[in-house]
């Protein structure tokens, strides 16, 4: 097809439309404007990351383990070669993993981590010598020490009993029992860069996982308390990326060893998105909601970013969007769009910057 080329970056809308279903729409749109797509698949470690990567993996694997609120469920675990394995951790603990939660299932202070440890000696136990989490998308905040639980890391209250699972309990907190680290390098792709304490921490996130105001207070202290006891805690909590998944990108670096990394420059550099810009007119992406926690390090401000940076014009379609830098051309409106409603509003909007253009 001729016409002028039209990158889009697709990712899924959070529990509303897939990583795919989103890549279908928006080609659609380009081409109904006229343009010629070059479409990627893009996830910042939340949402969608095996179906962005599924083109570089070389097989899947499945898995029995304990979902966020301790029930069985079977995880798919990727892998981009033999001895790497790709863990997208929402899938276990998440709002939209397989399980699936009931809106009057999200409470933070119950749900639990566990089945991401789970997922991650599994993975090791088949060969991985390199696990790849991918955080974001959680419906917990234990901070990561349900994970923990599975490397031998227990949490103390005063009397020494060990406390229940999820991020409540965490308040009572007093010490932990050592446990071990896994045998493999781990790699946390983080969908923020918010440290794991104070007012841009993980506690930013709380109300969307299901938190009450009294609830967010509770957890908060909770993460400050685990921090507290881990020897080098306070200098870990600091960690852009340590806040992520409720705080279980802290609990890869305190009981993992592990490295963050922001999860959108990861999978975009994998995807070669520079050398997709050369030449491209424009740039479109989409997301569920945009607000300033989206120029935070997710997938849509870091494309911006990216378009910014090589003088490529870029459109924004979003159901809701608030903060959108200037210069970027918005497609937005309602509380939540299926796949036609998202083709035809990104066809405007394309159609209507490439005659500016």
């Amino acid at each position: 097809m001729t016409g002028p080329r039209v990158l889009v970056v697709a990712q899924s809308f959070k529990e509303s439309l897939s990583c795919g279903a989103v890549a279908s729409a928006l080609e659609r749109a380009v081409r109904r404007a006229g343009g010629n797509p070059q479409v990627l698949l893009g996830s910042d470690g939340g949402d969608g990351l095996m179906e962005a990567l599924d083109s570089q993996l070389i097989r899947r694997t499945s898995y029995n383990v304990l979902d966020l609120l301790h029930r069985p469920v079977r995880v798919p675990v990727g892998w981009l070669d033999e001895r790497s394995a790709l863990v997208e951790s929402r899938l276990a603990c998440g709002l939209g993993g397989p399980g699936g939660l009931q809106p009057n299932e999200r409470d933070p202070l119950a749900t639990s981590t566990r089945g991401v440890g789970q997922l991650i000696q599994c993975a090791i136990a088949d060969g991985a010598d390199r696990v790849i989490v991918g955080l974001g998308g959680s419906a917990t905040m234990d901070g990561g020490i349900g994970m923990a639980r599975t490397w031998g890391w227990l949490p103390l209250d005063e009397s020494g009993t060990a406390l229940p699972e999820g991020g409540g309990p965490l308040s009572r907190l007093r010490r932990l029992a050592r446990g071990r680290f896994p045998q493999a390098e781990l790699v946390g792709l983080c969908d923020v860069a918010n440290p794991l304490l104070g007012s841009r921490g993980a506690r930013t996130y709380a109300r969307q996982k299901g938190a009450t105001a009294e609830a967010e207070q509770q957890l908060a202290a909770g993460l400050e308390r685990l921090a507290a006891c881990m020897p080098t805690g306070d200098e870990l909590a600091l960690t852009p990326g340590a806040g992520a998944a409720g705080g279980m990108g802290f609990g890869l670096l305190a009981f993992a060893a592990a490295e963050l990394t922001p999860g959108a420059a990861w999978v975009l550099e994998r995807a070669n998105v520079a050398a997709a810009l050369a030449g491209a007119v424009l740039v479109v992406v989409g997301e569920g909601s945009f607000d300033h926690t989206s120029l935070e390090g997710k997938l849509t401000g870091v494309v911006l970013s990216h378009a910014r940076q090589a003088g490529v014009p870029s459109v924004l379609v979003a159901p809701r969007a608030v903060g959108v830098p200037d210069g970027v051309t918005v497609a937005t409106g309602g509380a939540w769009w299926d796949a036609p409603e998202l083709e035809q509003r990104a066809t405007r909007a394309i159609e209507r910057t490439l005659q500016l253009l």
